[in-house]
């Protein structure tokens, strides 16, 4: 069994701690069990590896989050990037491809998809472990999980059942139909005709895609699918796949399983009121504060509120309001400002755009011991570093010298500079330039033994 884990995700329904970078699965927000605060990510990443399904996980996301990933989880992590960011049909395409022709997986080896960001308990893992045998009891071509809902909710799907087909362990249904987030009344009805909500798990055979894809004329060759990615239909794999599969299981999952996709319900698996800087006084009640500025926050006398500040703004919303934030920002498109990186983070002070075209950015970087950044230079932008804390070595144009706090470097536009931390390194940085954006970096190399290899220190 291999199991594929999709991250995605457009940054708004958790605003303003998400961001195009930042998906609420990567927020640090939920209590592990040593009481450390950890992502949804890091938690389901635990999980498998506690239910030992590590070695047989891959994640499938967009560029835009690989770094935040190999920050959270590590290097070593599997990670198929999507060229571009699409629908889960593309996604699965790919990973399929990579399964495939890379790794060599057989046809007849299942396949897992499953959410990156689930909210459950360690025995929703061995029920992933019984989709296999699911697969083959039934005959089914696809094999979901789902769960008995305790309230008509708007935000997930349904899946109707047709039969029962087994009473003992593993328990599981024929699936007759799907309801996509129907309106109260109707998941009510629903509910009494025995449907469950819709993980979004589903298990397959690895050539049921393979097979789907020739008859598509999709390329199987997963470096083939990388260069034609663009041109595959932006679709969801429910639409193309599973609903024109005429036999398909569900099984039952007894536990615990919540999707964490608002506010309201974020909030009500945080172990903590107030994660941050701030005071929720004890009269506020089912109230919770996340503050990520160095600004402290004071909530007094006010309840059922969601207060939530960060670098990209803040949010001060009712819980049960508070998934209208999506609609409330459709309009709006601002920058990222903090993103978690592969060698730490950054957090945006101040950004200026000055009328004769020139922008001056300012950023709080903290690179992480041991950890460097790339060695890359810019053409629209000079950069000023002041080292504020910890040591460091700087590679700029072929010499090398160490830095500590009180330096200050200066990098012109053409410069090629990168820098590693010795403890963890805190600089602030001042862009002046005409266009300063991201893409505007221009990678040599990425690891520090092949940049100290290639100027020969």
């Amino acid at each position: 069994m291999k199991i594929v884990l999709l991250s995605g995700g457009s940054g708004k329904r958790l605003w303003p701690l998400s961001n195009e970078s930042r998906s609420k699965q990567f927020l640090k927000v939920l209590e592990g069990p040593n009481g450390q605060l950890e992502s949804m990510v890091q938690r389901v990443w635990r999980q498998l590896h506690n239910a030992g399904l590590a070695n047989d996980v891959c994640f499938a996301t967009s560029k835009s989050q690989e770094e935040i990933f190999r920050n959270q989880l590590g290097s070593r992590v599997n990670v198929v990037l999507e060229p571009e960011r699409r629908d889960t049909f593309p996604a699965i395409a790919l990973v399929a491809t990579y399964l495939y022709s890379i790794q060599g997986v057989g046809l007849n080896e299942t396949i897992v998809i499953m959410p990156v960001d689930p909210y459950v308990n360690d025995d929703f893992f061995d029920d992933l472990v019984a989709l296999p045998n699911i697969l083959a009891q039934s005959d089914a071509k696809i094999a979901l999980i789902g769960v008995k809902p305790d309230h008509p909710s708007e935000n997930y799907g349904y899946i109707m059942p047709e039969q029962q087909l087994k009473n003992d362990k593993p328990f599981y249904m024929s699936v007759k139909k799907f309801e996509e987030k129907p309106k109260k009344e109707k998941a009510a009805a629903l509910i009494e005709q025995g449907a469950l909500w819709n993980c979004g798990v589903f298990a397959f055979k690895l050539d049921l895609i393979i097979n789907l894809l020739i008859e598509l004329n999709i390329p199987i060759q997963y470096d083939e699918m990388l260069k034609q990615y663009n041109k595959l239909p932006n679709i969801s794999f429910d639409y193309q796949v599973v609903e024109k599969i005429d036999k398909i299981a569900a099984m039952v999952h007894e536990g615990k399983w919540k999707d964490l996709g608002t506010w309201d319900t974020l909030t009500s698996e945080m172990g903590n009121k107030v994660v941050g800087g701030g005071i929720v006084t004890p009269d506020s009640q089912n109230t919770h504060l996340i503050n990520e500025l160095e600004i402290p926050v004071t909530i007094i006398g006010a309840s059922n509120l969601v207060v939530a500040a960060s670098p990209d703004g803040i949010l001060v919303s009712d819980k049960q309001q508070s998934f209208r934030i999506k609609d409330v920002l459709k309009h709006t498109d601002h920058r990222p400002m903090y993103e978690e990186r592969r060698w730490g983070y950054y957090k945006v002070i101040d950004y200026i755009k000055y009328s004769h075209h020139n922008e001056v950015l300012t950023k709080r970087i903290c690179i992480y011991a041991g950890r460097n950044l790339s060695y890359q230079y810019h053409w629209k932008r000079d950069e000023i570093w002041t080292v504020v804390s910890g040591e460091g070595e700087l590679i700029q144009d072929g010499s090398y010298r160490k830095v500590k706090s009180g330096d200050v470097v200066k990098i012109p536009s053409g410069s090629k500079h990168s820098l590693r931390a010795i403890t963890n390194l805190e600089i602030i940085e001042v862009q002046t330039g005409t266009e300063l954006i991201e893409e505007d970096i221009h990678r040599i190399s990425m690891s520090w033994e092949d940049i100290l290899k290639s100027i020969q220190v």
